[in-house]
C-alpha cells in the first residue's frame, strides 16, 4: 500500500497522562496500514513523543495560549477551551485534506473533549471515541454526533494491560477500516428529512417516500426513538436538508415528561433556525416511553399501556399533559425563520390510539386538539384534517404542501433521474 492510500487518522489525547496508550494506538494504527497524525490536549505538561500537533497549537487555535488556559480558573475550564481548540483545529486539518478520521482516548475529560470534536466533523468523516464512559447516561443526546461511534475503554483507567490492548487495537483497526470503506454523503438529489416512529405506529412514509422521489428528491427517514431524532436535528443544523416533513414529535413529548428516550433539549428546533421549509406533525406526541426492563415510571401507574419489545414500552399522557405539550410544539414552530406548515389529524396520531386499541383515549385526543388549534402560531399554516395520521388524506395534504411550496419557490426542484443537484 502507498503512502497515498493509506489513511491518516488524527489521535487525540493527553499525551502528558496517557502516552503509553497514545503510542499503543500510533502502532496499532500504522500495523493495519494507516497513518497517524497525532494531536496532544494537555494541558499541564509537554508528552514524552513529539505530536504533530502540540498543545500549544491547539491553544493557539483556540484564540489563546497554554499559559491564559492554565490560568482560566480551574480544571473544566481549561479543558473546555482546549476543547475548542481542537475542534477547531481538527475541522481545519479535515478541510485542508490533512485527515481522513479521527479517534479519541479518554475519561470524562477527554469524552467531553472528543465529543465536540466529533460534532465538529461533517458526516461520513469516521468518528470514533474509546472512553471509560461510552453509552453512558452521563452524555446528553445534544453531545453526540450523527455517526459517531464508541467503545468501552475497558481496564483502561490506568496504565496498558491486556484487557485495555485488547479496546484498543480493536478500535483502532476499526476506524482505519472506516476510512477505508466509508461513502460521504454526496447527494445525487435534494434531501428530504422525514422522522417516524417505525413503521407499525406511523406508516406515512410508506407512501411519502416514492412519491418524492418520483418528484427527484432523496427521503431520508429518522426513527424517534431518541438517538433518531437527534441525528435528524444534527443534520439540520448543518443545513443538511431542502425540507423536513417532521411527523413524529415523540421524543419531544418525552423530553417534557421527563423521558430518557429523548433527543435533547432542541429537538423540533433546527430546521427552523436554519430557515429550512418544514411540515409538522404531532405524531405519536401522546405516548411516553421508557424501558420495558424497568418498572412504570409512579407518575404513569395506571395509564394506558403498550409493550413494543423488551427494550420499549409506552404509557399514555393525560389530557393536561398533551395540552402542555401543545402548547411547548407553538412556542418552538413560532421561532422557526422559515416557512412552516402544521398538518393537525383530529382522528388521531399514532396507529394504537385507534377504537379497539390499547392506548385509545379520545377525551384525551380531544383535549390535545384543542389545545393545538390555538397553540400554532401566526408564523405557520395550520392544516386540519379529519382523519388518522396514518390515512391516505394526511399524506395527500403533505404533498399538496410540498408540491405548492415547489412551485412558489420555497423548495427547490427535484432532480430527475441520476442527475447531481446543483
Amino acid at each position: 500500500m502507498t503512502v497515498e492510500e493509506k489513511r491518516r487518522i488524527l489521535v487525540i489525547g493527553t499525551g502528558d497522562t496517557k502516552a503509553d496508550e497514545l503510542l499503543f494506538m500510533r502502532e496499532r494504527i500504522e500495523a493495519v496500514g494507516g497513518i497517524a497524525v497525532m494531536m496532544d490536549v494537555s494541558v499541564l505538561g509537554d508528552p514524552p513523543y513529539r505530536p504533530a500537533h502540540d498543545r500549544h497549537a491547539v491553544a493557539r487555535a483556540a484564540g489563546t495560549s497554554i499559559e491564559a488556559i492554565i490560568g482560566s480558573g480551574d480544571e473544566n475550564s481549561a479543558m473546555t477551551l482546549m476543547a475548542l481548540g481542537a475542534s477547531l483545529l481538527a475541522r481545519a486539518l479535515y478541510d485542508r485534506g490533512e485527515i481522513d478520521g479521527f479517534i479519541a482516548l479518554g475519561g470524562t475529560m477527554g469524552t467531553d473533549l472528543a465529543l465536540d470534536v466529533a460534532l465538529m466533523l461533517p458526516l461520513g468523516v469516521p468518528k470514533f471515541v474509546v472512553s471509560t464512559i461510552a453509552f453512558s447516561h452521563l452524555i446528553p443526546p445534544e453531545r453526540i454526533a450523527t455517526d459517531l461511534m464508541m467503545i468501552l475503554w475497558a481496564g483502561g483507567l490506568y496504565g496498558l494491560n491486556s484487557t485495555c490492548k485488547a479496546v484498543l487495537s480493536q478500535a483502532c483497526g476499526a476506524v482505519v477500516g472506516a476510512a477505508r470503506a466509508a461513502i460521504k454523503p454526496d447527494a445525487l438529489k435534494p434531501v428530504v428529512g422525514m422522522s417516524s416512529l417505525g413503521k407499525s405506529c406511523l406508516h406515512y412514509m410508506v407512501t411519502l417516500k416514492p412519491e418524492l422521489e418520483r418528484r427527484g428528491y432523496e427521503v431520508v427517514v429518522f426513527h424517534t426513538t431518541g438517538m433518531g431524532g437527534r441525528a435528524m436535528e444534527a443534520i439540520a443544523a448543518q443545513r443538511g436538508f431542502v425540507a423536513v416533513m417532521d411527523f413524529s414529535l415523540q421524543e419531544l413529548a418525552n423530553h417534557l415528561t421527563g423521558s430518557v428516550v429523548n433527543s435533547g433539549i432542541d429537538r423540533l428546533e433546527n430546521a427552523g433556525r436554519q430557515a429550512i421549509p418544514q411540515i409538522v406533525a404531532p405524531g405519536a406526541i401522546d405516548m411516553v416511553d421508557f424501558p420495558t426492563w424497568q418498572a412504570v415510571p409512579a407518575r404513569f401507574a395506571g395509564r394506558p399501556y403498550h409493550a413494543h419489545n423488551r427494550l420499549l414500552a409506552s404509557v399514555t399522557s393525560d389530557g393536561e399533559t398533551r395540552r402542555a405539550i401543545a402548547r411547548a410544539i407553538g412556542e418552538k414552530l413560532a421561532a422557526s425563520k422559515g416557512s412552516t406548515a402544521f398538518i393537525l389529524p383530529a382522528g388521531g396520531i399514532q396507529q394504537w390510539d385507534q377504537h379497539g386499541e390499547p392506548l385509545h383515549e379520545p377525551e384525551a385526543l380531544t383535549a390535545f386538539i384543542q389545545e393545538m388549534r390555538i397553540s400554532v402560531p401566526a408564523n405557520a399554516e395550520l392544516h386540519e384534517i379529519a382523519g388518522h395520521i396514518n390515512d391516505a388524506a394526511f399524506s395527500a395534504k403533505a404533498l399538496e404542501i410540498f408540491d405548492r411550496w415547489v412551485a412558489e419557490g420555497i423548495i427547490p426542484p427535484g432532480v430527475p433521474g441520476d442527475r447531481k443537484a446543483a
